[in-house]
């Protein structure tokens, strides 16, 4: 099998492309991955390739992973710029999330107040009230939105569940009355005989409308970075994701472009 698991509850930290120096949590199991998407470009593998029967870590271990890290990361006298939710699959998937985050913000209080919490999420628990009110109390989040036609969507993200639809995502989304940050890959590819781009000028198009339903305060575009679990799909050229930014700027929206 290709790709990595985070073996960690706290892991890091790591160098982020897009957050700067970031102590990672991973509320999934970690000898496998726990999501309701399955990604063709996951970093973590396809789901058929990394089920357990491993549960997830408890709240209580992952307070004593992030106290015990936080506090040896302090007698260095370093702090991370963020605490970031991310890991082997969608953390708010995770029962005791709502009550996790409490706990984050709270450790993070005492040992590193300068620290930002966020949440790197696929959208689709939104629906769920408690989920909703915790990511409300993060400093970030960064919800994916790959696409907004439910074909593209399942041809790259794969969800999982029966009744996803990008229309319901998109209203979700936009209950964060804008306090949020949209990250969105662009790529082009095959996947099982079927030819996938989600960066013509249609599905750009389209994005940027559902951009403007949702008004987040800034959007994420990136591209493959590792190595992906589908091998037939490709990088985006910078010159692509630069266009594709400078119709975000135009329709009134703060940018940046990961390569």
């Amino acid at each position: 099998m290709s790709t990595l698991l985070f073996d960690e509850i706290v892991y890091g930290p790591v160098k982020s492309r897009r957050l700067g120096i970031s102590l990672g949590i991973n509320l999934s199991p970690v000898n496998g991955k726990r999501c309701t998407f399955n990604c063709i470009y996951c970093e973590c593998g396809l789901n058929e390739e990394r089920r357990t029967k491993t549960p997830a870590p408890s709240r209580e271990k992952v307070r004593q992973a992030l106290t015990g890290k936080l506090a040896e990361m302090n007698t260095e006298g370093v702090c991370p710029d963020v605490i970031t939710f991310s890991g082997n699959g969608e953390p708010t998937m995770h029962p005791d999330f709502a009550g996790i985050i409490d706990d984050t913000l709270e450790i993070r209080d005492k040992l590193c107040p300068g620290t930002k919490v966020a949440v790197l999420s696929n959208s689709t628990m939104l629906h769920k009230e408690e989920v909703m009110q915790a990511l409300c109390k993060a400093d970030e989040n960064l919800m994916k939105l790959d696409a907004v036609s439910d074909d593209l969507i399942g041809q790259i993200d794969q969800p999982e569940m029966h009744d996803f639809t990008a229309e319901k995502v998109v209203e979700q989304l936009c209950r964060f009355n804008g306090k949020l940050i949209i990250q969105t890959i662009f790529l082009k590819g095959e996947h099982n005989g079927v030819c996938i781009d989600n960066t013509c000028d249609g599905n750009v198009a389209q994005w940027i409308e559902a951009l403007k339903k949702i008004r987040p305060e800034k959007v994420m575009i990136y591209t493959i970075n590792r190595e992906t679990p589908v091998k037939t799909l490709q990088k985006t050229p910078v010159e692509t994701l630069e266009q594709i930014a400078e119709k975000v700027r135009q329709a009134g929206f703060d940018v940046s472009v990961s390569t």
